[in-house]
């Protein structure tokens, strides 16, 4: 983490990501696609669908292979690098037939090693292995909701799931939430927790900043008037007057279950998350 000396006030109390660990190169061009934005607007309509997006820094999409294409084959990591579209880092890889692919990088893993996809393989950082496979006690992430679908959940910087128990075919996980799920034996996940774990710790500092990521202002309800917000009106600072908050629309928010109970999964979920 890199702290900033407080030499404006938007500078006080900033603090960085350290990339002083990542490869000295631009990334490969072979895995850049460009990703059109519609910056919270309908394609079809152009009206605002989603508030407070738009504007922020050109940036072009890494193409990461959060699946396992080419199995039982060892790949050599050759670059670390930065993705401005996710929180963790990403490696580059290639194979021995000069195939290269983005992955999420895992925490600890350095240029030179060599990782392998495969059912069964070494426990080290970065390997991709069935779950069935891996001993309990284990860190994972990019975990496969569905066997060969690819990598789906815990892929965010610094986050890691962990092997709890075997219950026949299904694999018993503690997400990171402290949820309790049930996963088929038959998917894969990689060994280890996502890089970047100081990114929790990242504070912006300043609103331009915020522009640069493409987040617009964001006006509070209660300083509205009472025809544009639920919690708009009264004189001077108020409360808003409800007994739970509400969306501009009047639905509730913050706090409510929004999970649908017919859900297909909602079997395989052994405990929820504690709040």
């Amino acid at each position: 983490m890199k702290i900033y000396k407080p030499t404006t006030p938007s500078r006080r109390g900033m603090t960085g990501i350290d990339f002083s660990q990542l490869s000295k190169k631009g990334p490969e061009k072979s895995l850049l696609k460009y990703v059109r934005r519609n910056a919270g607007r309908s394609p079809s309509t152009g009206r605002i669908t989603v508030r407070h997006k738009g504007g922020g820094v050109k940036r072009l999409y890494r193409v990461i292979e959060f699946s396992q294409t080419k199995i039982d084959s060892l790949a050599k990591v050759i670059a670390l690098e930065y993705d401005p579209n996710r929180t963790a880092f990403i490696a580059l890889i290639e194979y021995k037939d000069g195939q290269k692919q983005y992955i999420i990088a895992p925490q600890n893993l350095k240029i030179g090693e060599e990782i392998i996809f495969a059912e069964s393989a070494p426990l080290t950082s970065g390997n991709r292995i069935k779950l069935k496979n891996i001993p309990v006690g284990t860190a994972v992430y990019n975990i496969e909701l569905e066997a060969g679908k690819g990598g789906k959940i815990v892929r965010s910087a610094g986050s890691s799931a962990q092997v709890l128990a075997y219950d026949g075919d299904y694999v018993n996980l503690k997400m990171p939430s402290s949820e309790v799920r049930k996963f088929k034996g038959e998917c894969f996940a990689s060994i280890g927790m996502v890089s970047n774990p100081e990114n929790r710790f990242y504070r912006i500092g300043k609103a331009g900043k915020s522009r640069l990521k493409g987040r617009r202002p964001h006006v509070r309800g209660s300083a509205m008037n009472p025809v544009d917000h639920p919690h708009g009106g009264g004189e001077g600072r108020q409360p808003i007057g409800l007994k739970h908050p509400k969306t501009p629309w009047g639905k509730p928010a913050l706090g409510v279950k929004t999970r649908n109970n017919k859900k297909w999964s909602n079997k395989l979920i052994i405990s929820r998350r504690k709040k």
